[in-house]
């Protein structure tokens, strides 16, 4: 697999283990589950999608039992790398609207964090992908 495709298996096992992560936040409300949220979103975005524990915990223990992923199925990095730029925006939000006593805010923000990760774990809809490509679409052509 290049740097620059990912395995869409992991992506979604990541999108499951972030919906219990921004879930625990929901019922919660706790700013310091938020931030830790914040700081993986980050870590994706910012850093490189390796850098992610829970895909790291994918590649190591998930992925060995599963038949390998023909090259052609493997997904571009791009697209996912800001949807969790996205992801990390609506928990930087959470975060703030929690640790500020703005909890309606706060749980706004984590709720729909929430449902994007949903929809991604449950049925690899990728709602930051999809925004990506809108993106994409409205740059001049050329543009990288």
């Amino acid at each position: 697999m290049s740097a620059g495709t990912v395995d869409p298996r992991g992506v979604r096992f990541t999108a499951a283990v972030t919906s219990a992560v921004l879930a625990l936040g929901l019922i919660t409300t706790s700013w310091r589950v938020l931030a830790a949220q914040t700081a993986l979103f980050a870590l994706c975005a910012f850093v490189g999608m390796r850098s992610n524990p829970w895909g790291y915990m994918y590649r190591r223990a998930v992925r060995p039992r599963l038949p390998e992923l023909p090259s052609e199925q493997q997904e571009d990095a791009s697209p996912v790398r800001f949807s969790q730029g996205v992801g990390f925006c609506f928990a930087v939000a959470a975060t703030i609207g929690y640790a500020a006593g703005w909890t309606a805010f706060g749980l706004v923000a984590n709720a729909l964090a929430l449902v994007a990760a949903l929809l991604n774990a449950a049925f690899g809809y990728c709602l930051g992908c999809q925004l990506y490509l809108v993106f994409r679409r409205a740059l001049p052509a050329g543009t990288p």
